[in-house]
């Protein structure tokens, strides 16, 4: 079986930080005007960024093993 890396989870990981850069956006954009809802939007962005950072543990974990098994 070939060393693989699970492209699905990085195009999710893709497609959320994508969406943390809106949330971003949203926070600078509101920061002047409305507080709260600037404060709402880091604190989805935060959420979303630990998301992301699971989905690459994932990989890389996914990665060390396969390499780990592949040495053997």
């Amino acid at each position: 079986m070939a060393n693989q890396i699970d492209t699905n989870k990085l195009k999710q990981a893709e497609a959320v930080t994508s969406i943390v850069k809106d949330m971003i956006t949203s926070a600078i954009e509101q920061s002047a005007a409305n507080t709260t809802l600037a404060s709402e939007a880091l604190k989805q962005a935060s959420n979303e960024v630990a998301q992301v950072q699971t989905l690459i543990s994932q990989v890389q974990s996914q990665i060390q093993t396969q390499s780990s098994i592949s040495e053997e």
